[in-house]
């Protein structure tokens, strides 16, 4: 990992709160991800399953976590089993956690290796009388492939079918979606990060510069201050491809008076940033660009303030709809007498803003979250409108991230990543003389 260590007290606090929702002598259990093949022998990099990393900040592959509040055997109340390491391990394939490191990492002392895990397990399980097991239950999840910890459910309750079942997952996405001080700060590390890239980009675009360059101009930035990569697969999309909402070829030239939607966030210690800017290639916005990408400005603006304690994402979302109908009629893009015929299910204005304003941040750039609960104080959203008009070749999207406080206004971790027109257009030309 490239990420500086995290302090192992985020880790027993996090489990801590796990531990007081469970139910009494319960055990829950939780898996690292596989390496995925690809062919041959290659794989794709590791990435590391954020439930197991959120409870016990272990970052590497054949790692499970044991939480059982009521075991007899106190040693046993928390249990990391960990594939043994070894001189030949390190050669070949680097270094991985002994058990003195995995405790400094995870502040978990019981460690034992995996092969000892069967022995281990049937022992639990004897003392447990409901196990929670882990799947995955975001509403935006869509899988395809047999997980490592989906092939480990099947084979506990084939060995233990007597045993109650439990869901982790509502635990978890209550837990995940308030961030603790520790985490607000990985996050916040990770979007100025993305300051830094999108700051190095602003003297770099120019006409007959390629979408996969800036891409490039991105990672390197990132890399050179121990980002993990890209939180997301980026979209560089210039032109035409800003109106793909999921655009990610990244291939085309940017060519002069186009615009381009970079939707770009580094990733730091697992935790996203998720940050869209829009600049001109030419260094300057037309009088047109310049009044679509004010009418998102201000939606954004006005949408952020309403993110509070208390607040429903499905009413948010409504109201931030009426703020950009405003802006649509006063562009000349929809009429009154477009909304007075408008089908409710899909209002006039999701003609030209047909994506949601704000989602959850945190580990995943689509963090756990219960959308139909009300906001709460540490919760982080982004808040990302925009307007894309595929017969202009134009597509504007601003977005930034926000901390929700007990009080006020929320907090903008990339406050500090420029998002005025005159701002922008300033420090490209200043880029410009410098060259």
């Amino acid at each position: 990992m490239k990420y500086l260590p995290i302090d192992s007290d985020l880790f027993i606090k996090n489990r801590k709160k796990f531990a007081k929702k469970m139910k009494s002598k319960s055990m829950a259990i939780f898996n690292s991800n596989d390496i995925y093949p690809i062919s041959a022998d290659s794989t794709l990099p590791f990435a590391q399953h954020r439930d197991i990393f959120y409870l016990s900040g272990v970052d590497q592959e054949e790692s499970v976590l044991v939480i059982f509040p009521d075991c007899p055997k106190k040693e046993h109340r928390e249990i990391l089993f960990l594939k043994e390491t070894s001189d030949l391990i390190a050669i070949w394939y680097g270094k991985k956690l002994n058990k003195e490191e995995a405790y400094e990492t995870s502040g978990i002392r019981t460690v034992y290796w995996l092969q000892d895990m069967e022995k281990v397990l049937f022992e639990l399980m004897t003392q447990a009388k409901k196990v929670y097991i882990n799947t995955n239950e975001h509403y935006r999840a869509n899988i395809e492939t047999e997980t490592r910890e989906a092939r480990f459910i099947k084979g506990l309750q084939k060995k233990y079918p007597a045993h109650t079942y439990l869901r982790s997952q509502p635990i978890l996405q209550r837990l995940r979606s308030v961030k603790e001080p520790q985490e607000i700060a990985l996050i916040q590390q990770a979007c100025e990060i993305t300051e830094k890239g999108f700051r190095r980009i602003l003297d770099y675009v120019t006409p007959g510069v390629w979408e996969y360059e800036i891409e490039a101009a991105y990672i390197h930035e990132f890399l050179r201050n121990r980002a993990d990569g890209f939180a997301y697969t980026p979209i560089i999309a210039s032109g035409y491809g800003a109106c793909v909402l999921h655009y990610i070829e990244n291939n085309q030239e940017c060519k002069d008076g186009d615009v381009i939607l970079m939707d770009v966030g580094a990733s730091y210690a697992n935790y996203a940033s998720d940050m869209t800017r829009c600049i001109p290639i030419s260094g300057k916005f037309s009088d047109r660009q310049k009044d679509v990408y004010n009418a998102v400005l201000r939606v954004k603006k006005a949408a952020a303030k309403m993110l509070k304690p208390g607040v429903v994402w499905a009413d948010y979302h409504v109201e931030v709809g009426e703020i950009m109908t405003k802006e649509l009629i006063g562009l000349g893009l929809i009429t009154k007498e477009d909304v007075k015929n408008e089908d409710p299910k899909w209002p006039a204005y999701k003609k030209y803003f047909m994506h949601g304003t704000s989602h959850h941040m945190g580990l995943d750039t689509h963090d756990y979250g219960i959308l139909t609960k009300p906001m709460k104080a540490g919760m982080v959203f982004t808040v990302e409108p925009g307007i894309y008009i595929p017969d202009e070749n134009l597509g504007i999207r601003i977005e930034d991230d926000y901390v929700i406080q007990k009080k006020g206004e929320p907090i903008n971790l990339m406050a500090n990543i420029p998002i005025e027109v005159e701002e922008i257009e300033a420090l490209m030309a200043a880029a410009k003389k410098s060259h």
